[in-house]
């Protein structure tokens, strides 16, 4: 057997295993993905984080001027002080967050998928207030992208097991 021969024939039987479990890619034609993709409207921001949410959401999921899913969420944050020196002085902060989110059907309120996404974010803190909140709103938008990107990861995941 040639090399390029035993190569196919390796490739093809690595692949075996996943033509039997329904694999599909997310971002193919017609993957789940794609089937969200415009479909999704998320509730009106009301303040800072909020928007921030909604906005990597529509970055990722698209707008849409008729959605069929409506997007609802829950955001808790708390900054806890993580280095303190013997001066007692805070030289950086953790940004914890929280999203609880459902996703349900415009047309007949039916629950489509809901769970709850966390993560953290870190910055330091300076002696100059400006450059220390400056910090503080970068950390919480970074916190908000990695948690809306969480939300849709989950949300391609169940709809590619539930097929809406």
């Amino acid at each position: 057997m040639s090399s390029s021969d035993r190569r196919s024939f390796l490739i093809a039987l690595g692949l075996l295993p996943l033509a039997g479990c329904g694999f599909a890619p997310a971002y193919g034609t017609g993957g789940a993905a794609t089937a969200l993709r415009g479909q999704v409207t998320a509730a009106e921001p009301a303040n800072r984080l909020d928007f921030l949410l909604v906005s990597r959401l529509e970055e990722r999921l698209g707008r849409t001027a008729t959605p069929r899913y409506r997007l609802g969420y829950q955001i808790t944050t708390s900054r806890r002080a993580l280095a303190i020196t013997s001066r007692q002085e805070i030289t950086r902060y953790n940004l914890s967050g929280e999203i609880t989110y459902t996703l349900r059907d415009v047309t007949t309120g039916r629950l489509a998928a809901s769970g709850t996404v966390e993560s953290f974010a870190s910055y330091s803190a300076t002696s100059n207030t400006v450059a220390t909140l400056t910090a503080e709103r970068d950390a919480q938008d970074r916190l908000m992208t990695i948690l809306a990107d969480q939300i849709v990861t989950r949300l391609i995941a169940e709809t590619g097991r539930t097929a809406p």
